[in-house]
């Protein structure tokens, strides 16, 4: 070997070191950061849906679920057949039912929102305007004895006004009766539907009311922290299963928001903690002892 080759070969040597590595260490910041979105969006997805998933699971693939709705419109017929016996009212009677998860199912929206990592209202106005949430097990079938029994069914929703028409075009689809302006009452400026059942109150008796949450029968649970919710359920309590039909709904509703302190604005990290901060667990100490 000539001293000229004998000189090049280290500097040959130190370059492709050096240029490995290089590569190695860009190879490297690429996987760091390509490990870390992934794990920024798996982080993300947990904490914005994944308490959902059992939920949704629950409301679509259970047959408890199919069972509960079968049962609520089962007693609200029956409610249904007492209070026509009371020959003493005189005025028109009406049902007022709510819709979504009362009798239309979206269960679809809420899992296409855990598989697309996207929150309400996301999608929200498509989903509906797709017209095509099938009706909750025995809904149909109630809201026709109600009318066989010449009873009125009104619709008070939170849905707005913009997604009326789809809406009527959906309940319609599956044959829900009477949908018409007069008989749907959508959400315009309040979100209370204390008005909107007054309005119903000034021409008809209402026999019933059907809903998925508390504020769908009366306005005092508007707001309320989850202790007074529990009291004044436990005050209500004669009125569940008699004038109030409740349908099972775990995946959305006021009860989420009072967790919250109804305040949907925090960020997705602190409603993932109060979510757990709200757990009961049983001291495993305290077992032993």
């Amino acid at each position: 070997m000539n001293k000229k080759n004998s000189i090049l070969i280290p500097i040959l040597i130190i370059l492709l070191f050096g240029c490995n590595r290089k590569q190695t260490e860009s190879e490297t910041a690429i996987n760091k950061s390509t490990n870390s979105t992934q794990i920024e969006s798996s982080e993300k997805q947990f904490l914005l849906n994944n308490h959902l998933t059992m939920a949704v699971l629950f409301h679509q693939k259970s047959a408890e679920m199919r069972a509960l709705s079968y049962q609520a419109f089962n007693l609200a017929k029956l409610m249904l057949d007492k209070d026509l016996e009371n020959k003493s009212i005189e005025m028109k009677r009406a049902v007022v039912v709510d819709i979504d998860e009362t009798v239309l199912d979206n269960s679809p929206y809420e899992a296409k929102c855990i598989l697309d990592d996207i929150l309400y209202p996301e999608l929200w106005n498509e989903w509906c305007n797709f017209a095509d949430a099938k009706p909750l097990p025995g809904a149909v079938d109630f809201l026709e004895y109600v009318r066989a029994n010449g009873v009125d069914v009104f619709y008070i929703t939170n849905r707005k006004e913009e997604l009326r028409e789809a809406t009527i075009e959906n309940l319609k689809r599956y044959n829900f009766p009477i949908v018409d302006d007069t008989y749907l009452l959508m959400r315009t400026k309040c979100k209370s539907k204390e008005l909107r059942r007054q309005k119903v109150l000034e021409n008809h008796h209402i026999s019933l009311l059907v809903g998925d949450n508390l504020n769908d029968f009366v306005n005092t649970f508007e707001g309320k922290s989850i202790k007074d919710c529990f009291a004044l359920t436990d005050e209500m309590q004669n009125e569940f299963g008699r004038r109030f039909i409740l349908l099972p709904n775990a995946m959305y509703g006021e009860w989420e928001s009072a967790m919250y302190n109804y305040n949907y604005n925090i960020p997705d990290v602190e409603k993932s903690q109060k979510r757990f901060e709200s757990l009961e667990v049983f001291n495993q100490q305290q077992a032993k002892n």
